[in-house]
């Protein structure tokens, strides 16, 4: 009876932490950024970088096309590439944090996330470019209850179309499909220019980036600007 009642007050406890708050986010929107409301503009943002064999290319296929990104970092990768932090930067791009390392917010503490990933990674973000980030994606999306403290300092922010670009195949299939039919006004992409991230393949960028060039300029041809988060027009 005991363990019982113990293993629903532990199930419940988890339910709170964990899955209440991914449900609100990913069902309604509430606390989060994930879509703006302005006609002819949509946001492309890359999570999991920098890398330095993808990012690079990804940086000059954008300057090619005058697109302007909003890159997720992840504060180790920033910490060993330092010089395409600063290329994002000096190139006009949003930089915010996905965490030191790219490890899910249910497997942590708070204090650990705040110390360890989100305050870490400020900065070393801050340090290389000067300006402290304001805008943050946990790993996967995946928010805890204590995340929506976090609002103050860091707006959270995911996303309204997700692509499943971190798979080789899907990439290959269904990627330029996806973002020819699927964005539109206002939407908020995830991609993916690195492919080290736990489940991920590890060339997936290479096909990734191979659709990106092939739609970019489709996609403009339909009078839509891409731009910053920062600069969306955002519910949420």
């Amino acid at each position: 009876m005991i363990l019982a009642y113990l293993a629903g007050a532990g199930l419940g406890l988890a339910a709170l932490y964990m899955f209440i708050p991914s449900i609100l986010t990913r069902m309604i929107g509430w606390g989060v950024l994930r879509k703006g409301n302005t006609k002819h503009r949509a946001a492309f943002t890359f999570d999991d970088g920098p890398h330095p064999q993808y990012t690079p290319r990804l940086l000059d296929l954008l300057k090619q096309h005058q697109v302007k990104a909003t890159f997720f970092v992840l504060g180790s990768q920033a910490e060993q590439y330092p010089e395409l932090i600063r290329r994002m930067h000096r190139e006009g791009h949003q930089i915010g944090i996905h965490n030191y390392e790219h490890i899910s917010n249910w497997l942590m503490l708070p204090g650990t996330i705040r110390r360890e990933h989100l305050e870490r990674s400020a900065d070393i973000i801050e340090s290389i470019i000067g300006i402290r980030p304001s805008y943050y994606r946990p790993p996967w999306g995946l928010i805890n209850i204590f995340d929506f403290f976090l609002r103050k300092p860091y707006r959270i922010a995911l996303w309204s179309l997700i692509t499943g670009d971190w798979s080789s195949r899907v990439c290959r299939t269904k990627l330029r499909s996806t973002l020819l039919s699927q964005i539109t006004d206002g939407t908020v992409v995830v991609l993916h220019d690195s492919g080290e991230a736990p489940g991920a393949d590890r060339n997936a960028p290479y096909f990734m980036l191979e659709a990106l060039e092939e739609v970019l300029g489709q996609l403009q041809s339909r009078n839509l600007q891409f731009v910053r988060l920062d600069e969306l027009a955002v519910h949420g």
